[in-house]
This record gives structure tokens, C-alpha cells and sequence, in this order.
């Protein structure tokens, strides 16, 4: 692949403890991933990233790194891992891990001796501040998972910040030694072959030196906000001008490398768009992605915004689109309402992303139409959903075992125990349940997949929208001569459109029907039509009412 593979790319994500479990642990394991990385290949991916697989006490699964250079002893060795990196190489997958380094676990041997005392080695690597003379913490600022963001610590009688949780206390990015280091720790997986990270939280790095108080979050935010930290607009514990120079250093380091790439995640809302414009300027990320389409909204004035906002925005950066993670509630389960049924919504949204302009970003289940696990108090892990329970569920949900082979047990996840539970409602997707049926979920991932590849406009090709009322999204993908026209039906009515000028040939579609000008869409129905770049089809909504399929 060339040194760009990444632009237009389609990255499948692994939550290596629900993957597969090859030891019967009931956790999965990297030995898991490689034994299942034919699935990901025929699939049509281009490349997995994997979430945390760093030494870690997991009091956040794997976002609280204790050792850097070393894999924790649950998923496997390092020896593991450079056998993953050859298997997927094999099958031309390229793989991105997890790389966390806004903060570390408190068991990291540098906080460790940081919190020893106030002259140390460490002293200044992480982020101390010496209380009010009240005793109360420096500012107002909190923490995403409840509470305020600074926790006291009797050895250096002072606080020390965590943006999370108050075992993941964060890095001092203002200390040029901790940058030093970080880049150390990418150079050593790069030189074991990886090709590329996700960074996590990558608007998080610097913070603000003055340490000012948050302001009060502007409205409707504020009104809907269910926890402190939403209530507050966090422009000093984040966002922090340092950050551009520290994304630029980051790069430098990548660019040494053939074909090495970095995908941020923007932690944001408001300036989510902005953000992510600005982390892919110049020689900064090679892409980022926000939350911004892993929420409730359905609709295609909401999609439009985003693709359209960022490329006005950041014409020479790169976005990556995804529906789900394993932060959020599955994409299926959130946009129910707008689907004729589960499988319909699972079809529309792979239909939507593969002909997004940018790298396509898909959460391992989703090829399989999956919805969220209903889980029960007793059974969570997840901190978020223990802390903020019911109101928030928490993200153990979504990130509850593959299923691999129906009538197993576990789905043929683990032989033992799954630290999270396989329920019935999962285990009736299983993937050998649906690669036997041709219009199954998962076969439809693989022709869109395909049809995606085969179609380099898909890739490369700019984004004319065409201007129609909801409940449809419509627009032209062009490059060069070549261009094609993709319209979806994000509701579960049918609806007629009318298609002047060159019609075009049908390249791809699900519930659609075009005779003659006459285009009809079933309820979540889609179609590719393949076109003319010089002669672009138009296309309207009929005047007749909106009718079913025959």
C-alpha cells in the first residue's frame, strides 16, 4: 500500500479483552486477535487498531498504562505481539494500537517516586499544585468521572491533577522531558513494525499553567448536563495552544518512518469540528475524529454539517468518520427509531460511511448489526456506569464479547468465564449465523467494503451535496472524470425522488428501485448511481406521494 494507505482507509476496531480468548481465561488475548484476523481481511479492512494492550492495573481497562514498553501479561507478550504484526502484514492489514499518554496509571513507577517528594527525578513530570490556604483544591476544574480533578496527597501536601480517573494522573506536557520520553516510547513500537496510533485524548496534552478557573458552560448545555463536568466549558484544562508544537514534534517523529501514520481522538463538543481542523493542518495529525457522529443525531442536516464544516475548514486536513467505539452506545441501538428494523439501520450506516469522504472507521459487532448488551449493576466493570448509574449505564454495553459460533458457549468466545457476559440477544448475530446467509448483515459489510475499494472516487473523490429536504441525504463524489452519486433514506418511509439528466448506472444500492427518472427509495433504502463527472445526474423529490417498493 502506498505511503498515504491510510487516507481513505478502512480501520476496524479491536477491544482486545472482547475479542477472542485463546487461553480460557474469559479474557481475550492477542494469540485471540491473530487467530481472527482472516475475519477482519475478508471483511475489507485495511488496518485494526487495537484499544490499550500496555502493562496496566486496569482500573480504566487498559487506559491507565503502567509500563509503557511492555504488554500486559493478560493479553499475551511482546513476542505475541510481533507475531500479530507479522499476521496481519500477511494479509496486508496494517495495525494501529491505542497509545494513551496524556496520563498514566498511578502505579507508573515515574508517579510513583513524582509523589515521593517535591526535589526528585520525577517531580515535575506530572501536574502538582499547592492548595487554596482554605485546603480546598487550586480551581473549580472537574473530573469526567465525577468529583473535582485534583486529588490531595498527603506525602507532597499537595494536589495532583487527573481529567479522569484518580488513579490516571496526568502528565506535565510543559516539562520538555516528558515530551522527550514519549517519543521514546512511540519510537520503540514503530521499530517493532507498527504502523501507526490512535491517540487518546489528544486535546488534553497541555493544560493551562495559570490553572484559571472554568467558566459556566454556555446554554442549552448547561441545562441539560447531568454531571459537574459537563457543566463547566473547559477552556484551560484543555485545547491549550502548547499543543500544536507537540503534535508537530509527534509527526517529525512518524514522518522517519515509511508509511506511519496518527489518528486523533478530539475529546470534544462545542469546538469539536475546530479542533479537528486544526490538529490536521499542516504537519500536525494525518487525521482526527471527534464524538460528533457517535450521538443520537440522525439526520442529514447533522451529517452534512460535519463533512462540509471540516472541509471548509481544514480544505488540506483529513477526517476519520465513525458511528460507534467503545465509548459509546452501539449505533444500531441509538438510531432504533429512525429504522425499519435492527438490520435495515446496520445496512443504511455502512452504506453512509463507505461513501463519506474519509477514512471509515468501523467497531468490531457492527458488521454483525449489533445493539448494546442490557447489562445489570451487579455485572458492570466500567467506573463511568459505577459512578453515574442509572442515569448513565456506563460503556460496558457496547464493549461486551464477539460472538463467533452460534450454539457455543460464550458464542465461542472464551472456554472459560467472560468477564463480561454473552447474552442470548448477541449470540443470535453470531458470525457463523450470518456469513451462511447472503443477505445477512455481515455479507453486506463485505459488499459495500468491496464495492468501496474497487471504486477509488470513493477514496480519493471531493463532496458536492445536493440540496434536498429531509429525511434525505444526498451527494456527488467526484475525481477527475470519474464521479459517483450517493442518495440515502434516513427514514423507515419509503420515498419517490425524481433523476434528470444522465441517470447513470445503479453501482450499489439496498431497498432501491430506478426506472427510467423515477428513483424510489424503501425505508432505509440507499443507492450509488455511477455517473458522469461532466454531467452530474439532478435529482428532486417527486410530486407523487411517497409509495412502497412493488
Amino acid at each position: 500500500m502506498s505511503q498515504d494507505w491510510w487516507r481513505g482507509a478502512v480501520v476496524y476496531q479491536i477491544y482486545p479483552r472482547s475479542y477472542q480468548d485463546d487461553n480460557g481465561d474469559g479474557v481475550g488475548d492477542l494469540q485471540g486477535i491473530t487467530r481472527r484476523l482472516p475475519h477482519i481481511a475478508e471483511l475489507g479492512a485495511d488496518a485494526i487498531w487495537l484499544s490499550p494492550i500496555f502493562t496496566s492495573p486496569m482500573k480504566d481497562m487498559g487506559y491507565d498504562v503502567s509500563d509503557y514498553k511492555d504488554i500486559d501479561p493478560q493479553f499475551g507478550t511482546l513476542a505475541d505481539f510481533d507475531a500479530l504484526i507479522e499476521a496481519a502484514h500477511d494479509l496486508g492489514l496494517k495495525v494501529i494500537v491505542d497509545q494513551v499518554i496524556s496520563h498514566s496509571s498511578n502505579e507508573h513507577p515515574f508517579f510513583k517516586e513524582s509523589r515521593s517528594s517535591r526535589d526528585n527525578k520525577y517531580a515535575d513530570w506530572y501536574v502538582w499544585a499547592d492548595c487554596k490556604p482554605d485546603g480546598t483544591p487550586p480551581n473549580n476544574w472537574q473530573s469526567i468521572f465525577g468529583g473535582s480533578a485534583w486529588q490531595w496527597d498527603t506525602g507532597r501536601k499537595q494536589y495532583y491533577l487527573h481529567n479522569f480517573l484518580k488513579e490516571q494522573p496526568d502528565f506535565n506536557f510543559h516539562n520538555p522531558d516528558v515530551q522527550d520520553y514519549m517519543l521514546d516510547v512511540m519510537r520503540f513500537w514503530l521499530d517493532r513494525g507498527l504502523d501507526g496510533f490512535r491517540l487518546d485524548t489528544v486535546n488534553f496534552y497541555f493544560h493551562d499553567a495559570k490553572l484559571r478557573d472554568q467558566p459556566k458552560v454556555h446554554e442549552p448545555f448547561y441545562s441539560n448536563a447531568w454531571k459537574p463536568y459537563d457543566m463547566q466549558d473547559p477552556i484551560y484544562s484543555k485545547n491549550q495552544p502548547e499543543n500544536i508544537a507537540w503534535l508537530e514534534r509527534m509527526r517529525a517523529l512518524t514522518d522517519e518512518y515509511e508509511g506511519r501514520t496518527m489518528v486523533g481522538e478530539v475529546g470534544e463538543t462545542v469546538y469539536a469540528l475546530q479542533m479537528m481542523e486544526e490538529y490536521t493542518t499542516g504537519n500536525r495529525l494525518h487525521m482526527a475524529y471527534s464524538f460528533n457522529m457517535l450521538g443520537y443525531d440522525f439526520n442529514a442536516e447533522h451529517f452534512r454539517k460535519q463533512i462540509e464544516g471540516f472541509f471548509e475548514g481544514a480544505p488540506e486536513g483529513w477526517p476519520s468518520w465513525s458511528f460507534s467505539n467503545h465509548d459509546v452506545v452501539r449505533h444500531v441501538g441509538r438510531w432504533t427509531k429512525h429504522g425499519v428494523d435492527q438490520d435495515s439501520i446496520a445496512k443504511l450506516a455502512i452504506g453512509m460511511l463507505a461513501g463519506f469522504e474519509g477514512t471509515v472507521g468501523i467497531y468490531q459487532g457492527e458488521e454483525l448489526g449489533q445493539t448494546d448488551t442490557e447489562m445489570e449493576y451487579h455485572e458492570l466493570t466500567d467506573p463511568q456506569g459505577l459512578e453515574f448509574w442509572p442515569v448513565d449505564k456506563g460503556r460496558d454495553g457496547c464493549r461486551t464479547p464477539m460472538v463467533w459460533e452460534a450454539g457455543h458457549a460464550n458464542a465461542g468466545f472464551t472456554d472459560g468465564t467472560p468477564w463480561l457476559p454473552v447474552k442470548d440477544a448477541q449470540a443470535a448475530r453470531a458470525v457463523s449465523s450470518q456469513v451462511i446467509h447472503n443477505d445477512s448483515v455481515l455479507n453486506h459489510y463485505k459488499g459495500v467494503l468491496a464495492y468501496r475499494k474497487s471504486k477509488p472516487v470513493l477514496r480519493k473523490g471531493k463532496t458536492r451535496f445536493i440540496d434536498l429536504p429531509e429525511p434525505i441525504l444526498a451527494f456527488h463524489r467526484v475525481d477527475g472524470d470519474q464521479a459517483i452519486t450517493c442518495v440515502f433514506n434516513l427514514s423507515p418511509d419509503p420515498i419517490a425522488l425524481k433523476v434528470s439528466g444522465k441517470t447513470g448506472t445503479v453501482g450499489l444500492c439496498t431497498a432501491a428501485e430506478l426506472n427510467a427518472s423515477a428513483l424510489t427509495l424503501g425505508g432505509n433504502g440507499f443507492v450509488y448511481l455511477e455517473t458522469d463527472a461532466a454531467a452530474l445526474p439532478n435529482i428532486s423529490m417527486a410530486d407523487a406521494k411517497k409509495k412502497a417498493l412493488a
